[in-house]
């Protein structure tokens, strides 16, 4: 049993007071005594998309080495939700979260495999594969902790992805997220409970809240939130920056999928 945190936050183009903001939440959430800590996804940067391009990074950037240092001086499992990572196309980035261990080295990334390309009417119009190019890997991380499947934010809505994951053997899912407003106070914390029922594992999803400087995405919904094995909503961020806590046992994981073997029935 560990405890995990999720951290919400309000990210815009200013990438220093982004780093300052989710700085202070790893650190507050470290002194809890929380082993895991994830941030959402954009975490460095949440702006107009054509900068974003501009601004990217390789993995061995500032934005992944501060965050890989901060894991090592607080001694934790630390998640930075998603970044714009520098790809080989001028035009266009990854969308990468980065999971880095105790000791600072980045021990997985997920490069975002469903792109948010979506015209809801009387909502939010974007195109993230404009800038953004898909990832095509399945990524299950195995740690102390346990196995971690990484996904981002709209990938919640495919739940072979998730199938998948725990078809390696994941017990634990992060959701780094920037879910808007329009779609999110509707599908937000059902998706995320039917991900954790299914799969019967814990679901992490932290969370962009509140209005941005990106003209496409505007605003996002918040509500953090932590899931168990039995889709229960364990614990959530309340409005604003700040964090949900909750303990991970997975041994109450693994008592629900004796008790409801679903992955020895599945048929198809």
């Amino acid at each position: 049993m560990f405890l995990a945190a999720v951290a919400q936050l309000n990210c815009t183009s200013d990438e220093a007071a982004n780093w300052e903001s989710a700085r202070a939440l790893i650190d507050r959430a470290a002194g809890y005594g929380a082993r895991l800590v994830a941030t959402p996804e954009n975490t460095n940067y949440l702006g107009p998309h054509e900068e974003k391009v501009r601004r990217a990074e390789p993995l061995d950037g500032p934005t992944c080495t501060r965050f890989a240092e901060l894991a090592r001086r607080r001694g934790i499992w630390l998640l930075l939700g998603s970044y714009n990572e520098k790809s080989e196309d001028p035009g266009r980035c990854f969308n990468t979260s980065v999971l880095f261990s105790p000791e600072g080295r980045i021990a997985a990334t997920y490069r975002k495999m469903h792109l948010f390309d979506v015209d809801v009417p009387g909502g939010v119009k974007f195109a993230e594969s404009a800038t953004c190019i898909p990832g095509d890997q399945v990524v299950v991380a195995d740690t102390p902790l346990g196995r971690i499947g990484m996904s981002i934010c709209y990938d919640m809505r495919f739940g072979e992805l998730y199938r998948a994951m725990v078809g390696q053997g994941a017990q634990v899912l992060l959701v780094p997220s920037a879910f808007t407003v329009a779609t999110g106070k509707d599908h937000w914390e059902t998706l995320l409970r039917a991900r954790a029922i299914e799969s019967q594992c814990y679901v992490l999803a932290p969370a962009q809240h509140g209005e941005h400087d990106d003209a496409g995405l505007k605003a996002s919904y918040g509500h953090a939130l932590i899931v168990d094995p039995w889709g229960l909503a364990v614990a959530r961020a309340s409005d604003g920056p700040g964090l949900a806590l909750a303990e991970i046992d997975l041994d109450r994981a693994e008592r629900i999928r004796r008790a409801i073997p679903v992955q020895k029935h599945r048929r198809l």
